[in-house]
């Protein structure tokens, strides 16, 4: 039986998470399993002080997903999907994983105009529903900050563009590729780039 490693890459604040809710359309039975997710999780549990703790912390997460997705696979679950602005870092432990299971591998890579993620980024990190440690330097469980804007992590737009840049997560790719350009959301065909998935697995 055919098993698939969905991976949805690109930078922050291309629409990965909408895509997913797409996707649930389409492929109902799929497992997610997100590294942000795990961070909030282990930032409610833990809690940091600092940005050293923090940057500890998302050691331990990752350690934790990839022992998740590894029980995962040796559990055969038919399609995994994971989001994530990927790098070459993950590239290797992905790709043994993958290997050692035999999964195949898609990567669904969006991009978009750097202007245009700057904008949703802004947007998305003055939301309330954004969890808060991923905009602070210190954080612990019922913290609150209204006025988001006060948040004494909050990423530059120079900080921003660098971070794509060095990381290259408009290059990132393991396994078959799709490429989706989504600078307007409206433009996109989703139902036709799942529809290409959906045979693929």
């Amino acid at each position: 039986m055919k098993r698939t490693l969905l991976l949805l890459a690109g930078p922050p604040a291309t629409g990965k998470t909408y895509l997913i809710s797409k996707m649930r359309r389409v492929i109902p039975d799929f497992f997610l399993i997100t590294p942000d997710e795990i961070k909030e999780m282990y930032a409610d549990r833990f809690g940091f002080d600092n940005l050293k703790e923090k940057a500890d912390l998302e050691l331990e997460v990752w350690q934790f997903y990839y022992s998740i997705l590894d029980q995962y696979m040796t559990a055969g679950k038919k399609v995994i999907v994971t989001e994530y602005p990927f790098s070459e870092k993950q590239k290797p432990k992905l790709k043994i994983l993958a290997e050692r299971h035999d999964y195949q591998v898609i990567t669904i890579r969006l991009v978009a105009d750097f202007d245009v993620l700057w904008q949703r980024r802004q947007l998305r990190d003055q939301e309330q529903e954004r969890h808060l440690s991923h905009i602070m330097s210190h954080y612990q469980a019922g913290d609150c900050l209204l006025e988001r804007a006060k948040a004494d992590n909050h990423i530059s737009k120079a900080d921003f563009a660098e971070i794509i840049a060095k990381r290259k997560y408009n290059e990132f790719q393991l396994g078959e590729l799709f490429e989706v350009e989504v600078s307007d959301f409206s433009k996109v065909n989703y139902e036709e780039l799942l529809e290409q998935i959906k045979n693929e697995i």
